[in-house]
């Protein structure tokens, strides 16, 4: 990428975090260790859960919830097709059935109206996201979800650091879902986690990342005697190394800065974009606060350029855009599976684009990108 060119998301790493890493690597241990437990530990904390398990990457983190809850065959799930396909395959994986439920216009979640319009007798969870880091009403999800006597899994990938009626998305959760993709907010090159307050879940969590095992490797090199494991069930390679949570330990030390200057940020697209025809931006819903780990715009159906092709104009202009959340029941891997209708799913994921947004973005750099937004408007 030429150096003028403006990014749609650089991650904050810097020397710290380079230290970090290699202080991780000289000492010996670099597979999951005494780090990835004090990740863990700094992660639970952050986000008021009582556990939390690292992994490596959310969707082994959703995978592993799903297990968790011992869905399988026969079972349906119902999950928003808003979303990065990983939140339906992590259904498939466990051989439970996704069932495609639309969303709100203004946050792009799942609702309890949404959700219960697409409920049957096979339905034995929900799946919820918080979409680019709005998050979702789970107080109202979690009151309707007991009603129904369904668990409520939270795809919080993108949502470290927003908040739900003043508390961290994640407090009391039943279980959670995290990612540390660079394009999140935290990152460790790739890595997940669950978070959860149930201790006996997180136990089995912690066996099934690691083959099943029931003592792991730091463990077994702590025991001044041989340690014979056992392998209570079949499990899974799903672990976090100690170089990514010495990373991730560095990151999270910084989030509350990040939030502050992301939010900076998205408060002064809103004001520079507050006169620009044909253009909806995202906002914070009423019951909470985004991270705005993406800062998207639903281009209004008489915008003068449709929005691929207005992606091809601000790269032209040097501004790096990305299309708006995917919708999976439209991508191959789901074609032909039987769904409701999706009106608005499919209009955000039609007419939204992600605007760059970035820690260390300037004054000037925005302003390209909300020129480049006028000028199309004015065509």
């Amino acid at each position: 990428m030429s150096a003028d060119r403006v990014p749609v998301m650089i991650p904050w790493l810097g020397e710290e975090e380079a230290r970090a890493a290699s202080e991780a690597v000289l000492s010996g241990w670099v597979a999951q260790g005494p780090r990835v437990a004090a990740f863990e530990r700094a992660f639970a904390e952050r986000v008021g859960a009582e556990h939390a398990v690292a992994v490596s990457s959310c969707t082994t983190a959703l995978h592993l919830s799903l297990v968790a809850l011992g869905l399988g065959p026969g079972d349906e799930v119902v999950v928003p097709s808003l979303s990065f396909i990983a939140t339906a395959n992590a259904v498939r994986y466990v051989g439970a059935e996704p069932v495609f439920a639309d969303v709100e216009p203004a946050t792009g979640n799942l609702t309890t109206a949404t959700v219960d319009a697409v409920r049957t007798p096979r339905t034995r969870a929900v799946l919820a996201v918080h979409q680019g880091g709005v998050p979702a009403d789970v107080h109202a999800l979690r009151a309707a979800c007991a009603d129904w006597d369904l668990p409520l899994v939270e795809d919080a990938a993108c949502a470290i650091g927003s908040t739900v009626g003043g508390k961290p998305v994640g407090h009391g959760a039943l279980i959670a879902a995290w990612s540390f993709h660079p394009r999140k907010v935290v990152t460790t090159g790739e890595g997940g986690m669950v978070t959860t307050d149930d201790a006996a879940w997180a136990e089995r969590l912690r066996r099934l990342r690691e083959h099943g095992m029931n003592a792991s490797a730091a463990q077994r090199h702590a025991s001044s005697k041989p340690v014979l494991e056992s392998y209570l069930e079949v499990g899974y390679n799903y672990r976090m190394t100690d170089i990514q949570a010495a990373v991730g330990l560095v990151q999270l030390g910084k989030l509350d800065a990040m939030i502050v200057r992301r939010r900076e940020l998205a408060s002064r697209y809103d004001r520079l974009l507050r006169d620009v025809p044909g253009l909806t931006p995202v906002r914070d819903p009423g019951h909470g606060q985004s991270n705005f780990q993406s800062y998207w715009v639903l281009l209004d159906e008489g915008f003068p350029v449709g929005r691929d092709d207005l992606l091809a104009v601000l790269a032209d202009a040097g501004v790096s855009a990305r299309r708006g959340i995917m919708a999976a029941h439209l991508e191959p891997a789901y074609a032909g599976h039987p769904r409701a209708p999706l009106p608005v799913t499919e209009r955000i994921s039609r007419d939204s684009l992600i605007l760059p947004l970035f820690h260390t973005m300037t004054e000037a750099q925005q302003d390209r990108v909300v020129t480049a937004l006028r000028e199309q408007a004015r065509r």
